[in-house]
C-alpha cells in the first residue's frame, strides 16, 4: 500500500473530520499505486492519520474512509458500513422504507449515495474509488437490504472531474421506472429513471411537514366564524349567518414554485389548504406532480402551471401594482386618471402562503454573486404576493451560499419590498442527511418560514 505524507503548512481539514485531502495539501507520495487504490495517509511527522482511496486525476487526491489502518474495501467492509447507516435511520428517520440510506461523506463513505424507495435502491457512484468497488457495493446492498432491484443514477457531471463517464441503468434485479413511496402519510410516485438526481429529494421531508401549521386558520379573513347550533354543534357560518358547507373553508391559498414532484403541494393539501397553485418550468415535473396529486385525492384543490417562476412572480406583481394604481386613480380627480376601460395586463393574484424551493443557483464559488441576485429577485417578488400576515416559505440548497448570506439576502429583499419579516423557523436537511461538524459541504440546505407584514 502506497503512503501519502501531508504537508506541514496546510489547512487542518483532516483533523476536523473532513475526509477530503487535496493535492496541494500533500508533501509527497511513497510507493506505487493504481488510481482508486487504498493508501495510508501520514501526518508530516510520520504518524498514521487515516486510510483512503487515491485518484491523481482529481483535485481531491485522497478521500479518507477510515481513521484506522484498513486492508481493503471488500463486501464485508461495505456491509458493515451499510448496517451502521441503517441503524442511524432506524433511530432517527420516520420511515426507513423511503429515505436516504447512505449520504456519502456524512456516513463515512465518500463518493457514494444510496436512496431507498421501498424495495428499490437507487445509487449514485461519484468517485473513482467507489466506481472500482461497484460490484462489492452492490453485493453488500443485496446482503443487508434484500432489495428487489438496484438502479444506478450516476448521470451527473461531477463524475467527469474524477475521469469517469456519466452512466445510468439497472445494476441488480428488476427496476420499474415509477416507484410509489409513502412520506408524511402521503403517497408519492417517483420516477427513478428520469427524475432529478435519484428521482426524489428526501432532504426536505421534515421541512415539508413543518408547513402544516400554516395551512389552517384563515377563515376569519372571509368573515367565517364558528357558531353553535340549537343542537349544540359548532358549524362555520358566513357574515350573514349562513352555514358554510365547503370542507376547507378555514384553509390557506398556497403557491408552490419550483414544485418538482409537488411534494410541498401534497403536504399543504393534507393539512387543510383551500387551494394550491403548483408551478414548475418543467412539463415532466408537472406531470409527475399531477400523478401525485391524483394519487392522494387532492385534484379538486390544485391547479397546475407550467411557467418560469421568476417571470410568473414578476407578472403577478405587475398586475398587483397596476390594480393599486387604478384604485388610487379612481380616488383622485382630473390629472393622473388612468383609463380603466383597458383590461389588466396581469392578474395580480396574492396568496396566504408562498413557497420557494428552487434548485441550486450556485454550484461553484464563482457563481455566488449571480445566485444572490436570483435569490433576492424571487424572494422580493414572492413576499409582495403574500397577503398581509401571511407566510413566505423559502429555501436554498446552494452550499456556496452560506446560511448567514442567505438570510442577509432575504433581509435585503424585504427592505426593498417594504416588508417586515418575522422568522418562525430556520432549519436544515432532515435526519437521514446527517452533517459532520467540520464538513461544511454537508451543511448546504437552508429552509426558513417567515411571517410577512407591510412596512408601508
Amino acid at each position: 500500500m502506497a503512503s501519502v505524507f501531508l504537508s506541514r503548512n496546510r489547512k487542518k481539514r483532516l483533523e476536523q473530520g473532513h475526509p477530503w485531502i487535496f493535492a496541494n495539501e500533500v508533501d509527497h507520495v511513497e510507493g506505487k499505486y493504481e488510481p482508486g487504490d487504498l493508501v495510508s495517509v501520514y501526518w508530516h511527522t510520520g504518524q498514521f492519520a487515516a486510510c483512503g482511496y487515491i485518484n491523481p486525476k482529481s483535485q481531491i487526491l485522497v478521500r479518507a474512509v477510515s481513521w484506522r489502518p484498513l486492508a481493503q474495501m471488500d463486501r464485508a467492509f461495505f456491509a458493515e458500513r451499510f448496517r451502521e447507516c441503517l441503524r442511524h435511520r432506524q433511530r432517527f428517520a420516520d420511515n426507513t422504507n423511503a429515505c436516504r440510506l447512505v449520504y456519502g461523506e456524512a456516513d463515512f463513505l465518500p463518493g457514494l449515495v444510496v436512496d431507498r424507495f421501498g424495495d428499490i435502491l437507487v445509487v449514485q457512484v461519484l468517485s473513482l474509488g467507489m466506481e472500482k468497488r461497484k460490484r462489492e457495493i452492490v453485493e453488500a446492498l443485496v446482503e443487508v437490504f434484500e432489495p428487489r432491484g438496484i438502479y444506478e443514477r450516476s448521470d451527473v457531471p461531477v463524475r467527469e472531474l474524477e475521469g469517469l463517464a456519466q452512466t445510468a441503468g439497472t445494476l441488480y434485479g428488476e427496476c420499474p421506472r415509477y416507484v410509489t413511496i409513502e412520506e408524511n402519510g402521503l403517497l408519492i410516485d417517483v420516477d427513478i429513471w428520469e427524475g432529478q438526481k435519484t428521482g426524489y429529494f428526501f432532504d426536505q421531508r421534515e421541512n415539508r411537514a413543518a408547513i402544516g401549521k400554516l395551512m389552517t386558520g384563515w377563515g376569519w379573513r372571509s368573515g367565517i366564524r364558528l357558531a353553535e347550533t340549537e343542537e349544540g354543534k359548532k358549524v362555520p357560518v358566513n357574515e350573514n349567518g349562513k352555514e358554510v358547507t365547503f370542507p376547507y373553508w378555514d384553509g390557506a391559498n398556497v403557491l408552490e414554485c419550483f414544485s418538482h414532484t409537488g411534494s410541498f403541494t401534497l403536504n399543504a393539501c393534507k393539512n387543510g389548504a383551500k387551494k394550491v397553485t403548483c408551478l414548475d418550468i418543467s412539463e415532466h415535473a408537472i406531470e409527475t406532480a399531477k400523478r401525485n396529486v391524483e394519487l392522494n385525492g387532492f385534484s379538486d384543490r390544485v391547479e397546475f402551471v407550467v411557467a418560469d417562476a421568476f417571470e410568473y412572480l414578476r407578472e403577478q406583481v405587475r398586475g398587483l401594482e397596476e390594480r393599486r394604481l387604478r384604485a388610487a386613480a379612481g380616488q383622485s380627480e382630473g390629472k393622473g386618471k388612468i383609463d380603466t376601460s383597458k383590461p389588466l395586463v396581469s392578474k395580480g393574484r396574492t396568496w396566504d402562503v408562498v413557497i420557494l424551493d428552487p434548485p441550486a443557483f450556485a454550484k461553484t464559488k464563482s457563481a455566488v454573486e449571480g445566485a444572490l441576485r436570483g435569490y433576492k429577485d424571487i424572494n422580493l417578488h414572492a413576499m409582495k404576493l403574500v397577503n398581509e400576515g401571511g407566510y413566505l416559505v423559502t429555501a436554498s440548497c446552494s452550499y456556496h451560499v452560506r446560511p448567514e448570506l442567505f438570510l442577509e439576502t432575504v433581509k435585503a429583499a424585504a427592505a426593498d419590498a417594504k416588508k417586515v419579516l418575522r422568522m418562525i423557523e430556520f432549519r436544515g436537511a432532515g435526519k437521514d442527511h446527517p452533517h459532520i461538524l467540520g464538513v461544511d459541504e454537508g451543511d448546504y440546505l437552508k429552509f426558513a418560514i417567515f411571517e410577512v407584514r407591510s412596512r408601508a
